[in-house]
């Protein structure tokens, strides 16, 4: 299964809506975690969506949250690229906050 590391978030069909993109998106094949960043009470804060992409019988792609057997040593090692992301990314904010 052909694999790409990190990917930076793209244009879609929502972005036109004004929805919020992701900060980084995962994939492997055909498996995604994309993580979200968020903020209450002035603290940064982070959430990961994982999804499944597929065909339909008339060609046309969609994302779900399920996910079969084979798929989840994938979801095991997006989990980890996101968690390592999310933990450099605090800690930048950790270090530019000290330094101010």
């Amino acid at each position: 299964m052909p694999s790409k590391n990190a990917q930076t978030a793209s244009q879609s069909k929502n972005a036109s809506a004004g929805a919020k993109l992701p900060v980084q998106t995962f994939r492997l094949g055909r498996i995604k975690a994309a993580v979200w960043e968020n903020e209450a009470d002035r603290k940064k804060f982070y959430n990961v969506t994982f999804a499944r992409t597929y065909v339909d019988d008339a060609k046309n792609y969609h994302d779900t949250d399920s996910f079969g057997r084979d798929d989840l040593p994938l979801v095991a090692k997006l989990a980890d690229q996101a968690h390592t992301f999310i933990f450099g990314r605090l800690a930048g904010q950790k270090a530019e906050t000290q330094g101010e």
